[in-house]
């Protein structure tokens, strides 16, 4: 398989995202239905979490395995500094970027009598919502995820294993259909309806990694790497798993949360169980 087809396969797996965006743009939601979309995207974000968190593990087992087998212990510990400095990277630099945006917004706060005529009718951008941010932060953390899948793709291809390539391309394309529903359930659960050009900027951020991956993945086979980018999408992730719970707690419905977290994770774990029935 030549590099421009596995690259083309690699944009359609990264593709699959916009499958599940439009559902950003449901209105009229009851407070029940909203409180259901949190809940859902949670439990897929929480199945991601989980399956970063695995694939990162694989490396760091290998290492530590060839480590006590008398190979040294380099590989084991460059590999542990890595895991445990992108997933601070990605879980505290977003808590600091949040705060950023925190302090900005409260220092352009208009008093009485200064307010632009778009903040007093409402029409200010999406992305400048709480749901927005969440849904652009949301978007950032899968992207990273994605880039480590692309890295995997290329790797495969590069390695001769097109068999597995191609595997890997379904597999990742199922995932990233339901990701596009993680990524807009909080302006799912809001009031205010993204525009196409904003769901489309969503989607390429949350995508568009899956291509970059496979391209450098052809490139470069680097344990490292890819320890690297699934490190800073856990810590991404957490970091946006936890913002989604605390809507999740102000909702008050608990039992509808459960069955909500419930499905997302079974979402989840379907898509991933086409890759294990293919023997990938």
């Amino acid at each position: 398989m030549d590099p421009a087809t596995v690259a083309l396969l690699g944009t359609i797996a990264g593709a699959t995202i916009f499958l599940g965006l439009p559902f950003g743009r449901i209105g009229s939601l009851s407070a029940g239905w909203r409180a259901m979309l949190n809940a859902i995207a949670i439990g897929v974000l929480l199945f991601i979490l989980w399956d970063v968190a695995a694939q990162a593990m694989e490396p760091l087992e290998a290492a530590l395995q060839a480590a006590t087998g008398g190979a040294g212990w380099t590989d084991f510990v460059e590999l542990s500094i890595i895991a445990a400095g992108g997933l601070a990277a990605g879980l505290l630099g977003l808590v600091a970027y949040q705060g950023w945006i925190s302090d900005r917004g409260l220092a352009r706060r208009p008093g009485p009598g200064t307010a632009s005529a778009t903040e007093l009718s409402g029409r200010g951008s999406v992305a400048t919502t709480d749901a927005g941010r969440l849904a652009l932060l949301i978007a950032v953390g899968i992207g990273l995820h994605n880039f480590a899948e692309g890295l995997a793709i290329g790797q495969s291809a590069a390695a001769g294993e097109l068999s597995l390539a191609v595997l890997l391309i379904v597999g990742f394309g199922l995932h990233n259909a339901t990701e596009g529903f993680g990524i807009v359930a909080p302006l799912a659960a809001g009031s205010t309806r993204p525009s196409w050009g904003f769901l489309a900027l969503l989607g390429v951020i949350g995508g568009g990694p899956t291509l970059l991956g496979t391209l450098l993945g052809q490139l470069v086979v680097d344990d490292r790497l890819s320890v690297l980018f699934l490190a800073l999408a856990a810590g991404s992730i957490l970091f946006v798993v936890t913002q989604l719970l605390r809507v999740a707690d102000r909702a008050g419905r608990p039992m509808l949360i459960a069955v909500g977290l419930l499905v997302g994770i079974g979402l989840g774990v379907a898509t991933d169980l086409v890759l294990v029935a293919a023997g990938a």
